[in-house]
């Protein structure tokens, strides 16, 4: 069985980047992305590794989802379609979305685990995370910080499991 999980940090208008970058520096949510990724295997599309800082980022294993026949990226497993993604992630172990829109409005379906990072705000943006059906997940936790001495703003850690029944 693979375990699919969505990590995610967006505005309150869904807003999670904008060209090419994201639009806010929260190392908080760095070190909770960092934390909840290692050792596992992480999805996404040739945009968001393009505009990582390092690639691949360390101690995960890297899957590219990409139409670009023959595209290559350095230390990294190339998908050319979400079946074949699928395929490429590892058995019983929770494997994670990390980007871009595209990627995880084909995604968001197969989900059986958010990890969202709410930034209490709303932004500019050129790409936004899909809209969520609430009515299909079960809030698990949820962290509110108010008071984060690196950033002018507020934000939650929210993770969300799909209902079985729905």
């Amino acid at each position: 069985m693979k375990l699919i999980s969505i990590i995610v940090a967006m505005a309150e208008n869904n807003a999670i980047g904008k060209d090419n970058q994201l639009l806010w520096h929260i190392p908080n949510d760095l070190r909770h992305f960092k934390k909840t990724t290692t050792g596992h295997t992480i999805v996404m599309g040739s945009k968001t590794f393009n505009s990582m800082p390092f690639k691949p980022l360390p101690n995960r294993r890297s899957v590219v989802l990409t139409r670009q026949q023959g595209a290559d990226f350095p230390k990294s497993e190339v998908a050319h379609s979400i079946h074949e993604a699928i395929s490429l992630m590892e058995d019983n172990r929770e494997n994670f979305i990390i980007g871009g829109g595209n990627i995880y409005e084909q995604f968001l379906p197969l989900a059986d685990k958010i990890y969202l990072t709410i930034v209490h705000q709303s932004f500019d943006a050129g790409v936004f995370f899909p809209e969520i059906n609430w009515d299909e997940w079960m809030e698990e936790s949820r962290t509110r910080v108010d008071n984060d001495p690196d950033v002018q703003f507020s934000y939650s850690f929210v993770t969300l499991l799909r209902k079985q029944d729905v």
